[in-house]
């Protein structure tokens, strides 16, 4: 009696003779199935799972079949501060934790360590807190208003009012600058404003002269002949141009 074995050999030979291509196809397919290993396999005997000999990285041979290293319950699955271990196929990922934790154990405010700053405990969760509630006084200027943020708050100014260095002001119209005080001053103005000036100064040396200092007193007839000699200045100016403009 011929066993299986001996028959498919016998049939293979039989196919070879008979059909090359069709032999030379079939081959390339049990080359296949034989030489392709499960993802997780670095050497296997067959196709299946449960054939594996060695073992990728990540994975460890455990009755033939390569079961997945959980490195987060390891010293392997160390993650920078504020982040988290989470386990894949083969490796793990460090995943950031949520914004009201401080150090995490895993995703959501629920698997905090810490709350964050603005955030309190509420149960087993880290909660935003509203500043803006009746019990906490946020915003302590005139005219601000406070607005609840995640985490935080910021308080802004009522409507027509901007912050200018840290109070609120009324907002300045576009196009509208603030003059200065002599901006609208004419000519003639400055004119007598220089000589009101210089009365004022003429009459305190007056008084001091009066009283019989002789520096004052000199300082005095300095100022009437200064004063003098540029009125007579311009009056000879004057009547030199229209003199000019006569002839």
């Amino acid at each position: 009696m011929i066993g299986p074995h001996r028959r498919e050999q016998k049939m293979g030979v039989w196919m070879l003779h008979r059909n090359p291509l069709q032999a030379a196809w079939l081959c390339c397919l049990l080359a296949v199935q034989v030489l392709s290993c499960p993802d997780s396999c670095r050497k296997c005997s067959g196709p299946e799972h449960d054939q594996c000999e060695e073992c990728r990285a990540g994975w460890t041979l455990h009755n033939y079949t390569c079961v997945d290293v959980d490195e987060c319950g390891t010293e392997l699955g160390i993650c920078p501060t504020n982040s988290y271990c989470f386990n894949t196929d083969g490796s793990f990922k460090c995943r950031d934790c949520d914004p009201a934790c401080v150090g995490c154990m895993g995703s959501g405010p629920a698997r905090c360590r810490k709350c964050a700053s603005g955030y309190t405990l509420t149960g087993s969760k880290c909660l935003d807190i509203d500043e803006c509630s009746d019990r906490v006084l946020a915003c302590h200027g005139l005219d601000e208003i406070c607005t609840n943020t995640e985490g935080s708050f910021r308080c802004d100014c009522a409507e027509g009012l901007i912050h200018k260095d840290g109070v609120c002001v009324k907002k300045q119209q576009s196009g509208v600058q603030e003059k200065g005080l002599f901006e609208d001053i004419q000519d003639d103005e400055v004119e007598v404003l220089k000589q009101m000036l210089f009365g004022v100064v003429l009459c305190a040396l007056a008084t001091l002269a009066a009283k019989g200092d002789l520096v004052y007193t000199s300082i005095f007839m300095g100022a009437v002949a200064a004063m003098a000699g540029h009125w007579l200045s311009d009056k000879g100016d004057r009547l030199f141009n229209n003199f000019l403009k006569g002839r």
